[in-house]
């Protein structure tokens, strides 16, 4: 049973279970009380010998018998100390409880007996009487302290018979005693029972309590929200890696304990800290956090007071960094959500009477001779085919089906195409002049739909032209080879991008910038699965400006092969030339 509830718990084998906790805390816990109860015996034993000795020796006792029997008590303690191996007393008598327990019975009874009306030993019972209620069975205890009466009342009946007086005092004060012994071994096994208990449940408590400690780390480490914990000075005790990674600073990312004040742009957490300790109330505000090496970043920080790390000490402030980047984009995702269920259910409307206009127009076009009106009907086909292949992408994405690359061309001469299409983009924007060209002449063919490589090329140039300086080269487009692969890529001298950018890089509706949709790098990446390609992102070094220059690098990889269409030798082609 035990072994199903470990299969089925989180943790593995539980380690609440008191079957689990027992054999090494409690077998620890009656060492320590064994040991403890040895000792004391060794030095009851040591100091009845001494004693025995010393009055022995001035005098005051005349029999050698009595300071013999504590020497051979102490003798034996000492024996059983260093010799005998901690192990409990079990439910009833037995040779162990002999060696411990009978020993000091024989050895106080025979002090007793021996001494006579001079000195009291009974209250040395105490001690075997002690020892097997805490580490024996409340039966063995009760049993101990039967025998140990039973000792006094025949001591008190034999010093009655030779005495020949009748003298009640023995009787009673044998039984008195007994009644004490009982009353010591009853008590002092309950309250051993109930120490061990308790015991045991503070043991489970902690292990539990370390457990939850342990998830609750694991749980704030792998949180996406930022987490930290400041006090009234500003200083950052703990910090998940996630506002680690918001702060930015390399303070932040490598050092235990830092503070808020050292950094311009951490003073607003700082300040917001410090109202929330100072009022006592928690506090909400939106922040910018200007990020070393990165643009500025917008946080939504929330405060909440804690409890102390100590006595003494204030109350520390648990702050909360929410990336707003992130409840934009799922805010975008929403509304995109509902304009994509629209759009399907436009696109199933449109479907049959653009078929309806296409068949109109194809039935007119047979009965015209007019070269304008048929150039007019050539209009009205082009268009429509044109919004016949748009309804058919819009459900196609809505249906979530993959779109197969058997019906892709295979594009011939793909460095000549890629510079064409980079020069298409680049004239009507003006920016011919900062684009720099690097394409290896090699006549090689790739399996790729031209208007998609197009369009994930134009979303590439897009986006570098967004954040690449004016500077001469500081956007260039490369094709390299393989033996396999095709490599386009396109790179700028833009800045690093936030980590958080940059992990949500190709997620659709992640931008860093509120205006864009953050479709575009996602589109691309989906255009080249679709036709087995892919698209990548580093950080790489180029020579821009006649220096080495650091940038962002996004690369196409495709299926090539040599082509089939070769180009004439000696053909200059035109990325060849020297643009500037």
């Amino acid at each position: 049973m035990q072994q199903e509830q470990a299969d089925h718990s989180w943790f593995g084998p539980s380690a609440l279970e008191t079957s689990l906790i027992q054999p090494v805390d409690d077998q620890e816990d009656f060492k320590r009380l064994w040991q403890a109860f040895m000792t004391a015996r060794l030095v009851l034993g040591l100091v009845l010998a001494a004693l025995q000795w010393v009055l022995h020796a001035i005098g005051a006792v005349q029999s050698q018998t009595l300071a013999a029997v504590c020497t051979a008590y102490f003798v034996g303690t000492l024996v059983t100390r260093v010799h005998l191996r901690p192990r409990p007393l079990g439910q009833a008598f037995s040779p162990y409880w002999g060696v411990l327990i009978g020993v000091d019975v024989l050895a106080f009874g025979a002090l007793q007996w021996l001494n006579g009306s001079n000195l009291n030993y009974t209250p040395l019972f105490a001690l075997p009487v002690l020892l097997a209620s805490i580490l024996g069975s409340l039966r063995l205890a009760l049993g101990t302290a039967a025998g140990i009466t039973m000792l006094l009342l025949g001591g008190a009946v034999w010093n009655q018979f030779h005495s020949q007086q009748d003298n009640p005092g023995p009787y009673v004060q044998a039984a008195l005693s007994g009644v004490g012994y009982f009353a010591i071994a009853f008590l002092a096994n309950q309250l051993a029972t109930r120490m061990a208990l308790e015991g045991r449940k503070a043991r489970q408590s902690q292990l539990a309590a370390n457990i939850q400690r342990e998830v609750n780390e694991l749980v704030i480490e792998a949180f996406p929200e930022g987490v930290m914990i400041v006090d009234q000075f500003g200083i950052v005790r703990a910090a998940n890696p996630a506002a680690r990674g918001m702060l930015g600073h390399h303070y932040a990312l490598h050092t235990a304990l830092f503070d808020l004040k050292t950094e311009p742009a951490w003073r607003a957490l700082f300040q917001l800290t410090r109202l929330s300790v100072g009022s006592g109330q928690n506090q909400e505000a939106e922040l910018t956090i200007h990020t070393e090496g990165a643009g500025p970043l917008k946080v939504l920080a929330r405060t909440r007071l804690a409890a102390p790390m100590g006595i003494g000490e204030d109350s520390l402030c648990v702050l909360f960094l929410q990336d707003q980047r992130q409840a934009e984009a799922r805010l975008r995702t929403e509304k995109l959500a509902s304009m994509g269920r629209m759009s399907t259910a436009v696109a199933h409307e449109i479907r049959n009477p653009l078929a309806a206009i296409a068949q109109a127009n194809a039935l007119l076009e047979e009965d015209l001779q007019d070269p304008k009106q048929l150039r007019l009907t050539q209009m009205v086909s082009q268009n429509a085919k044109r919004l016949e292949k748009i309804v058919d992408d819009i459900l196609n994405v809505a249906r979530a089906r993959e779109t197969s690359n058997t019906g892709a061309e295979a594009l011939h001469g793909l460095g000549e195409l890629v510079h064409s299409m980079a020069q298409d983009w680049a004239a009507p924007r003006g920016q011919a002049g900062l684009i720099h060209f690097d394409i290896d002449p090699a006549p090689r063919s790739a399996r790729f739909d031209a208007d998609q490589l197009r369009q994930v090329l134009v979303n590439l140039l897009d986006n570098a032209l967004r954040y690449a300086s004016k500077t001469l080269d500081a956007i260039q487009v490369a094709v390299r080879y393989t033996e396999e692969h095709a490599l386009v890529s396109v790179w700028s001298d833009g800045a690093r991008m936030d980590q958080t950018v940059e992990r949500h890089l190709f997620e659709p509706f992640f931008s860093s910038e509120s205006r864009s949709s953050g479709l575009g790098l996602y589109i691309s990446r989906e255009l080249c699965e679709r036709h087995g390609a892919t698209l990548t992102y580093q950080r790489s070094t180029r020579i821009c400006n006649k220096q080495l220059v650091e940038g962002n690098e996004f690369t196409v990889t495709l299926l090539s092969r040599p082509s089939a269409h070769p180009t004439e030798p000696g053909t200059p082609t035109p990325w060849q030339a020297s643009l500037y």
